[in-house]
Parts: structure tokens; sequence; C-alpha cells
């Protein structure tokens, strides 16, 4: 039986440090410059960036089961042995492993009638990532990448986006696509702090704020009055962005958290990434993904499910309320999202194999309308019924929620590149 690490990408691990962020900093502004016109100089209209809007992508690695979680069939071939259980919004029901989430239904979306096709890990992480098929001459970017560049703010020195996957060893890590790697996330994949931002033994904080004083002059006068300006610029942000980086450091402590809110998120490493997440989003981070993986479930579907469901469901249950009790949920964005779904078939190891046709995703926050079930499947679960989404419908809803039009262009070379595919709709039951 082929797994999520056989299937995933298995591209070897590496550290963050602070020669590879300039690198591909530098890199990333030079093939923005480069390669991409058209977008403009400012990546967020002004509204945006007055409203602070702020994006967290749950990621839940190898496909989560939903009939485990949106969209149970209790009593029916396909069911398996949970109940399903009365939300907050009358007359649906969700798996009763959710009943923290059940009584927080009013403030989320649920899209039953996801149907994308694909059932390889890779390719179908590929296509919801991006909401766009694959082409072979033009790369494109993820939607976190997008929405790192549109919502950051210019002058901004903490991260545009942090990516935190550490619970499998078949990363996944977010494609940058045509934009270069300036809106690549910060990758956090062997524990939940950056490494190598410390300043080296010896060297006090005000001695290196002199050293990049003077190596901020040195760089000035060298420019002045050459050609190739704009890269000897490229390298002042990225200096810059490595000191803003090393200064909120303190956001990755969770030490900082009264002992009441970290016990209140729980001691999981999911829930401790949460909180973190949190933090960022607080602070200003426009976009923070976090991965929880292990839900690949072709054996033992149900005992895994009954181990993973409650551990998600108390902790999207406190980020709702936590966000929401400090007046941030109105403009955070939470999508919950796997590469596909599993199927109505039980197989012979107990478990659920990987399924494309009839599938479910959530949303809550900024721009969704709480409470809000768009679409649903037959009586197994086996086909989408009524309200069939596809993967692009998806990305275009998550870019109107935050204030974006999905169909304005950005442009490689001459080509114009609307954000989300030409044909795709958002899903409007579910939008404000």
């Amino acid at each position: 039986m082929t797994t999520l690490q056989t299937l995933e990408c298995g591209s070897p691990d590496h550290l963050l440090h602070r020669r590879q962020m300039l690198q591909t900093t530098l890199a990333g502004s030079i093939a923005s410059a480069v390669s991409v016109v058209g977008i403009g100089n400012a990546p967020a209209a002004e509204q945006l960036k007055k409203k602070q809007k702020r994006v967290l992508f749950l990621w839940l690695a190898g496909g989560a089961s939903q009939f485990e979680t949106w969209d149970p069939k209790p009593n029916r071939p396909t069911g398996g042995p949970f109940r399903s259980i009365p939300t907050s919004v009358p007359g649906y029901q969700v798996c009763e492993l959710m009943p923290k989430l059940a009584r927080l239904m009013k403030k989320i979306a649920v899209v039953r009638s996801l149907n994308t096709g694909i059932t390889a890990h890779g390719p179908a992480a590929d296509l919801i990532s991006t909401g766009r098929p694959k082409e072979p001459v033009l790369k494109y970017p993820e939607i976190g990448v997008v929405l790192a560049r549109e919502l950051s703010a210019q002058e901004s020195r903490i991260p545009d986006y942090v990516s935190f996957f550490l619970s499998t060893e078949g990363r996944r890590r977010p494609a940058t696509g045509f934009l270069g790697g300036r809106y690549g996330p910060l990758l956090l994949e062997k524990g939940m702090r950056p490494g190598n931002i410390d300043l080296p033994s010896g060297l006090s904080d005000r001695q290196h704020k002199e050293r990049e004083t003077l190596r901020n002059l040195l760089s000035k006068r060298f420019a002045k009055n050459r050609a190739g300006g704009e890269m000897v610029e490229g390298y002042n942000s990225a200096f810059a962005r490595a000191r803003g980086l090393m200064r909120c450091d303190h956001l990755f402590n969770l030490e900082k958290e009264p002992a009441k809110v970290r016990e209140r998120y729980g001691k999981t490493e999911f829930a401790q990434q949460a909180l973190i997440a949190r933090r960022l989003l607080e602070a200003g981070v426009p976009m923070v993904k976090i991965a929880r993986g292990f839900w690949d479930s072709h054996h033992d579907n149900f005992e895994s499910h009954r181990e993973l469901v409650p551990d998600f469901d108390h902790v999207l249950g406190t980020l709702i309320t936590d966000l929401d009790e400090r007046g941030l949920l109105e403009s955070t964005l939470i999508i919950v999202l796997s590469e596909f779904g599993r199927t109505p078939k039980i197989n012979a190891n107990v478990g659920r194999d990987h399924y494309a046709a009839a599938w479910s995703c959530a949303f809550a926050g900024c721009g969704i309308k709480g409470g809000a079930i768009h679409g649903q499947t037959d009586a197994d679960g086996k086909t989408v019924a009524k309200g069939e989404v596809h993967a692009w419908d998806v990305a275009a809803t998550i870019y109107k929620a935050v204030g974006l039009r999905p169909h304005r262009n950005y442009y490689v070379g001459s080509r114009p590149v609307p954000l989300a595919k030409e044909e795709a709709k958002p899903i409007r039951s579910i939008l404000e």
C-alpha cells in the first residue's frame, strides 16, 4: 500500500540560515523585476493594508476523511462506526468527533461538493495549492505565495509567509512559481523557531546595528552613479529583512504567552504551532500555513481519525474562539484543506483510500458567511449531488474573501495571467 511518505515530495531537508535567506530574497527580487511586469510596486490595495487582512491555512496532509469530519453518513454502508451530531446550524450535522466545532458552526462555512479529479498525493496537492492544473511552460505560484505578496506591507520587516511542516517526512514545500523567491515562506521543518538567527558569540546588538549602518552607507556609496543600482538595493532589502527576522524571534517563543493561554491550546505539536500562528497573525504576518500530517488512512481509518479529529476539533475550535475574542477573526481568513478526501468504500484493511470525486473543505473568518453550507453529496457520499466545486473555484473564493479580484492579471512577459484560472467562479453562497 502506497503511503504519503513515498508519494509526497522527497527533497532533502534544509535549514534556513542567513546566507540562504539573502540569496533567496535577492533571487526573488531579481526574478520578479525581470520576468513579471505590470503587477505594480504596492502589492496590495491601500484599503487592504488598512484592514490588515491575514490568512491562516490549515493543511491536513495526506487527505482527511470527509465522512469522519464534515460530511458524515451514519447508518449507511459507507458511513463507518461514528454517529453524527447536530450543530449550531439547524439541519446540519458533523461527525461526533467534532463537538467543539459543532458548537461553533455559525462561524464556519463548509463546502461538501469538491470534485477535483486527481488522487495522487503530489499532483493533487499541486492542483489544490495553486488552483490550477500544471503547465509545461509556466510554473504557477501557490495561493499562499500570492496572498503573501498581495497582503504584505512593503516596508514590513517581519516575514510575509511562515510555513510549519514538522509532522511528516514527505514534506511538500510551497512553490513560488513565476513570482520568484521574494514571497516564498520561511520554512519551519525541524522546529518551531527559525534557525541561525542568533547573533554571533561576543557580538552585541548595538555592535550589530553599527555594522549594519556602516554596511548600508558603503553600499549606497558603491551604488551611486553606477549601473545595476537595483541589485544593490536588493541586497539592502535582504539584509533588512534578515535583521527584521532576528528582531521578531520572540514571536516564536511560547514562554511569552501566559500559562493559562498555553493550557487552553494544549500540549500537542499541532496546538503549539497554532498558538505560534496566532502570535504571528496578531503581529501582522499576512500568511501562515500549518501542515498537520498522517491523515493518509489506508489502514485503520477509524482508529487514526479517532486520534486525529479530536485534536483538530480542539485546536481549530480554540483558534477560532481566541481570534474572535481578540477581534482578529473578522480580518483573518481560515482555510481548512487537504489534497483530497477518502473513499466511500472501506477497504480490506479497515481503511479508506484516496478519493477526489466528492469531498469537503471549510472556511471561517474574513469574508466568510458563517453557518453557510454549500453543496451536498448523495446518500452514500459517492458523488456530488448539488453545487459541484472545482479546485480553481476554491482559489477564486479565497481571493474574493480577502478583497482581491480573482481575475486581475499578473503579466509574465507579455502574457496576462489572472490570479485565479479564467473559468474560476467564487463560491458565492459562503461569501459575505
